[in-house]
């Protein structure tokens, strides 16, 4: 059993998942960064370009945006591949034509001077299923287990969404997440995507052009849709306003989780009921501490993440081979729930101590996959490797909490460490001497950093003499307070 926080502000909502006392999940959405992608739009053609195969729709935004002659849906035609086994598309000024009404979605938010581009084949998210209202076919994702297994789910969900004349139909493709799901859970998902498109299309008869007529949902409202499962015991948010919002959406789409709903009244912060605030700071962090004594350190790079295992200052078993076993026990959990915590995806490389015994290595790896369990992004693990590592992918879903929350620094450029001065200091005596073989200045002034220039004056003043008198020029010193260790200028007076 779970219990999910919300806590609300205009720029900012963060949520948290709390199981056995301690921070699970954490979910964090800006308002300033929502991207467009997935809004519906009431657009209007403002210009059509034969020439280019495409046309400019204004949907009410800053600047018009781009739809291509690939990106109009026909009827007919393979969703978001028009001309699949089709033949050749027809010419754009033939389907469209200035001043005309469309339905359009987002599917790439504007860049630089680039508008948003568009298509005309509406999709609509859900929990564990895309709706194509305008299709009929129904698709499931080729990561969903065997050919049997596809075949199975396409079956059951054409039972489940109907005959269009008895008032169902419509297109739909099966999330990987839906491999497990029931049939009542799935049927809750395609009432709840046949709602959203009555509403979308009720919308675009009462609404003027460059209307938005439908956005991707919120975070909270993803909460009560996505999050909250049986297994969720409360959902408390101390917002009245979006209390009250919640209600309203959960009343008509999730009847379930509103259930679940409760307003926080608290004097203290809600996040401070279970220390989430610390337990952020202790998820950007690269060393992960253990009960025990011993710890992770976790790296995260472009390719994959690394999560390394040390017993530090455990000693507390009887020998040294339960020490190990312990510590790498304790670890399987913990790795487990940094996973969640820190939202880790992608190919994962967990370099447990290494363990002797084979009972061992069976016991670590069991733990393991049954805290990953609890896992609701798709994970797949694999055996200790030849060399004792445990290799492991987790689905990405979105940014990491890291690059949400942080960005490489300026002074190391995401590198982690930094020239030392002394390093520094012999890049500048090198330059002054490649300098003072092609100009002829009266005086060379270094421009750097504190530490460099107490080096300079300092450790390294006897060969900044030497270097000056085989150059016959003097050298002189400024500290810059704004620069990092690692400038420096060289100027020529």
């Amino acid at each position: 059993m779970h219990d999910i926080l919300i806590t609300w502000s205009p720029q900012e909502t963060r949520v948290a998942l709390i199981e056995n006392g301690a921070v699970q999940e954490l979910h964090i959405e800006r308002t300033l960064e929502r991207g467009l992608v997935g809004n519906i739009y009431l657009g209007k053609v403002a210009r059509v370009l034969p020439g280019m195969q495409s046309a400019f729709i204004d949907i009410g935004l800053e600047r018009a945006a781009f739809l291509h002659v690939a990106d109009l849906h026909t009827a007919g035609q393979h969703p978001r591949n028009p001309g699949h086994d089709h033949g050749p598309l027809l010419p754009i000024e033939t389907q469209v034509f200035e001043g005309q009404t469309l339905t359009v979605q987002v599917v790439k938010d504007p860049i630089g001077t680039k508008g948003a581009r568009l298509s005309t084949q509406v999709s609509i998210a859900g929990r564990m299923l895309v709706f194509l209202p305008q299709d009929n076919h129904i698709g499931i994702s080729q990561k969903i287990g065997s050919v049997e297994a596809r075949e199975q789910l396409r079956q059951r969900m054409q039972v489940l969404v109907g005959r269009p004349e008895d008032g169902g139909g419509g297109g739909f493709i099966l999330r990987t997440n839906a491999e497990e799901a029931t049939d009542a859970e799935l049927a809750d998902d395609i009432d709840y995507l046949r709602k959203t498109w009555t509403q979308i299309r009720q919308r675009a008869l009462a609404q003027p052009a460059g209307t938005l007529l439908h956005q991707d949902l919120s975070l909270t409202e993803r909460v009560l849709r996505d999050m909250a499962t049986e297994a969720t015991q409360s959902i408390r948010i101390d917002s009245r306003l979006q209390y009250d919002r919640l209600k309203a959406f959960g009343a008509v789409y999730t009847p379930t989780s509103a259930a679940k709903l409760e307003h926080y009244r608290g004097e203290r912060p809600i996040f401070d009921l279970y220390g989430v605030e610390e337990e952020i700071a202790r998820a950007l962090a690269r060393r992960v501490e253990l009960k025990s004594g011993g710890y992770l350190i976790v790296d995260q790079t472009e390719a994959l993440t690394t999560i390394d295992v040390n017993t530090g200052g455990y000693v507390g078993a009887r020998n040294f081979d339960d020490t190990i076993f312990k510590t790498n026990l304790e670890a399987a959990q913990a790795i487990a729930r940094q996973l969640r915590l820190r939202n880790l995806g992608g190919i994962i490389i967990i370099d447990f101590i290494d363990m002797l015994r084979e009972d061992h290595r069976d016991n670590v790896l069991a733990e393991f996959r049954k805290q990953l369990g609890r896992d609701r992004t798709k994970v797949t693990v694999s055996g200790f490797s030849p060399l004792g590592l445990v290799e492991m992918t987790r689905k990405r879903t979105r940014e990491s909490l890291a690059h949400m929350l942080c960005e490489p620094c300026p002074t190391c450029e995401g590198r982690g460490q930094v020239k030392t001065a002394r390093t520094v200091c012999y890049n500048i005596l090198r330059e002054i001497l490649r300098e003072a073989r092609q100009f002829n200045p009266k005086e060379f002034r270094v421009v750097a950093s504190a530490a460099v220039v107490e080096m300079l004056l300092d450790e390294e003043s006897a060969h900044l003499a030497g270097l000056s008198d085989f150059i016959g020029k003097p050298v002189s010193l400024r500290t810059e307070p704004s620069m990092s260790p690692e400038q420096y200028d060289i100027v020529l007076l």
